[in-house]
């Protein structure tokens, strides 16, 4: 079970996660590129009832244009918050930049379970970046991980 608190840049938005999580993967997709303003987005998912704003849920903005996901991010600072799935709303994405582990006591283990499985989606990955690690890599997403919404423990 993981134990996680994020925060956006600014401070004014805090929440937590406490759950299992799925796969964790870098997605390259041209959407996921330019929501994180990056090479790729490193997100897990996790059953929506295991997370809850800390504060500042006032300040939270949404993005709805993308077919089946509505991205969170903060009113003020801009920072990428969860995503919302539309077709599956039990769950959320959730990236991984702006979380820490906040049990201490099991940080090990827990730093094992966020490392990354898989990259996805590297036929739209950046021309400029070159991925060096032995992650398998998908063209886009394999059958054998399709359903984003299956956790680890499940």
């Amino acid at each position: 079970m993981m134990n996680l608190r994020g925060e956006c840049l600014c401070g004014g938005v805090k929440y937590e996660y406490n759950g299992e999580t799925g796969p964790v993967i870098n997605c390259h997709c041209n959407e996921c590129r330019k929501w994180h303003g990056s090479a790729y987005r490193t997100r897990t998912v996790g059953k929506k009832a295991n997370f809850s704003w800390l504060s500042g849920e006032e300040n939270v903005a949404f993005y709805d244009r993308l077919p089946n996901v509505i991205k969170t991010f903060c009113k003020i600072c801009g920072s990428n918050l969860i995503s919302l799935y539309k077709d599956n709303e039990g769950f959320i994405g959730l990236p991984l930049g702006a979380v820490e582990i906040v049990d201490s006591m099991k940080k090990a283990e827990q730093i094992e379970l966020l490392k990354p499985s898989y990259h996805v989606y590297v036929d739209y990955k950046a021309d400029w970046h070159d991925i060096t690690d032995n992650l398998p890599q998908y063209k886009e997403l394999p059958d054998e991980i399709s359903s984003i919404h299956k956790l680890k423990q499940d």
